[in-house]
C-alpha cells in the first residue's frame, strides 16, 4: 500500500498514521523526519537544507525531492509507505510522479481527513500545556481535576502561541490554499478517498480501512 495521508492540523492525521503504519507494516515518510535525519547526519542535502532553515526560508522543491528520493530507495518502501506533509504542492506532486516513475512505484491511494474548521479550531485553542512538565490538557475533552492546574505536578496550565485562534486559522488557510489544488489533481486520476475525521480514533481508522478496501 502506497499512500498520501492528507488532513489539516488538529485533523488527528498524525495518530492515524501510526495505526496505519502497524496495520500494514510500512514505514511513514514524513519530510520533518526526513529534514532533521540529513541536517543531523550532514549529508548533501542536510547541508543545504539547513542553510535554507537557518534563514528561516522555505527548502527548495529540488532538495526536499532529493530526501524523499533519498528515503524512497530504501529496502523497507518495497512494501508500500505512507507519505506525512508530503507533497504539498501540485509542482511537488509532479515531480513525486516523475520520480517514483523512475523507481517503477506508484502512488495507490490519496486520503484526505476531513474535519471542519470549526471544529480544528475547537480541538486546538482547547489545549492547555503544562508551564512546569509539559503535560497536555483540554478545556473540554481532558479537563484538569483543578482549573489551570496541573495534575501531576501542579504546575499552571497555559495557552502556547501556536495553540491560539487566530494562528490556527492562518494556519488553516495555508493548508486549504495548498491542499485544495493537490485533492483536485489526484482526484483527476481517481486516487482521492474522503473520510471523515470525526468520531473515535477506532471509527476513523475503520473508516480509512474501509476507504482503502482493507477492512
Amino acid at each position: 500500500m502506497r499512500m498520501i495521508l492528507l488532513g489539516p492540523p488538529g485533523s488527528g492525521k498524525g495518530t492515524q498514521a501510526q495505526k496505519l503504519i502497524e496495520h500494514f507494516k510500512i514505514p511513514q515518510v514524513s519530510t520533518g523526519d526526513l529534514f532533521r535525519a540529513a541536517v543531523k547526519n550532514q549529508t548533501a542535502l542536510g547541508k543545504k537544507a539547513k542553510e535554507y532553515m537557518d534563514k528561516g526560508a522555505l527548502v527548495p522543491d529540488e532538495v526536499v525531492i532529493g530526501m524523499v528520493e533519498e528515503r524512497m530507495k530504501q529496502p523497507d518502501t518495497k512494501k508500500g509507505f505512507i507519505l506525512d506533509g508530503f507533497p504539498r504542492t501540485i509542482p511537488q506532486a509532479q515531480s513525486l510522479d516523475k520520480m517514483l516513475d523512475q523507481l517503477k512505484m506508484k502512488v495507490d491511494a490519496v486520503v484526505e481527513v476531513e474535519v471542519p474548521d470549526a471544529e480544528v479550531v475547537r480541538r486546538i485553542s482547547g489545549r492547555r500545556t503544562c508551564q512546569n512538565c509539559s503535560a497536555m490538557y483540554h478545556v473540554e475533552f481532558n479537563k484538569p481535576k483543578v482549573a489551570g492546574k496541573c495534575d501531576k505536578c501542579g504546575g499552571e496550565l497555559y495557552q502556547r502561541d501556536d495553540d491560539q485562534e487566530d494562528v490556527i486559522k492562518s494556519r488553516l488557510k495555508v493548508y486549504h490554499d495548498q491542499t485544495a489544488p493537490l485533492v483536485e489533481y489526484y482526484g483527476k486520476k481517481g486516487l482521492v478517498k474522503n473520510v471523515a475525521g470525526q468520531g473515535s480514533i477506532d471509527e476513523i481508522f475503520h473508516k480509512i480501512k474501509q476507504a482503502l478496501g482493507a477492512a
